[in-house]
């Protein structure tokens, strides 16, 4: 009888704890494991600056695709409201204080570049743009300030218009050719963008004008020697294409 007793006694503490325990267990929670998800990346928007801003190597830019305005911010680059401009995918900092700024944002989207096709690069004079992009269309001239004259075609090398002209045989092929350059643009998708004239081509059909790539430094005006691989309708995404372009050239500001 005793042994009974002492079995019915202990099952009745297990079930006991048992019952414990199942209460217990719904109380347990993880937000924590929750809150530390990684952040939904933005999708890329395209649309107009409403305000801008310059602060610590970085320039922050409102804009306004037509449906919501959105923050972000890239290594500092040149833009002004009205512009229009790509932002591409990017991760949001939820509830940001720039201490340099002293400002808060709500979310702020930190891209390594925007593009501005106002100021950038433009694509090649035949690039074919999806459809709404804004015209970003930029005539292939020389400025005022850049003078063509007198630039002697590099030993071995080609001259802007034979390139241009004989770019099918050229894809592919590495070519030395000397020019100024006649618009700079520095750290946009991690390389600087560079338009070379040497005064040959015809401005009319943009055969006057090359798109180059590098990792080197240069200035508008400086007479340059480079060497480069051509490449053919490159498509670097939100609407940059080039029919023709040489891209991480190796350069030397003469």
């Amino acid at each position: 009888m005793k042994r009974i007793l002492v079995f019915l006694v202990a099952s009745l503490a297990v079930l006991a704890l048992s019952a414990c325990s199942k209460e217990e267990a719904p109380k347990v929670e993880a937000p924590a494991a929750q809150a530390q998800a990684p952040a939904a990346k933005a999708a890329g928007v395209t649309g107009t600056v409403v305000e801008t801003m310059n602060s610590a190597g970085y320039t922050y830019v409102q804009v306004d695709d037509g449906q919501q305005k959105i923050w972000a911010a890239a290594p500092e680059f040149s833009v002004a409201v009205g512009d229009n401009v790509i932002v591409p995918d990017g991760m949001p900092m939820n509830n940001y204080h720039s201490k340099s700024l002293d400002r808060d944002f709500d979310v702020v989207y930190f891209v390594d570049s925007i593009l501005n096709p106002n100021a950038a690069v433009a694509p090649a004079a035949d690039a074919a743009l999806p459809d709404g992009h804004p015209n970003t269309q930029v005539a292939a001239t020389a400025t005022a300030a850049v003078d063509l004259t007198g630039i002697s075609k590099a030993t071995g090398g080609k001259t802007v218009a034979e390139v241009n002209s004989g770019k099918a045989e050229l894809a592919g092929q590495e070519i030395v050719l000397r020019g100024k350059v006649v618009k700079y643009n520095a750290q946009i998708m991690g390389k600087n963008w560079l338009h070379i004239q040497d005064g040959s081509g015809d401005a009319a059909d943009g055969s006057n004008d090359i798109t180059v790539t590098t990792a080197a430094e240069a200035q508008v005006g400086d007479t340059v020697l480079l060497t480069g691989k051509v490449s053919l309708d490159k498509d670097f995404g939100y609407g940059y294409k080039y029919a023709l372009i040489i891209e991480d050239a190796k350069i030397t500001v003469e």
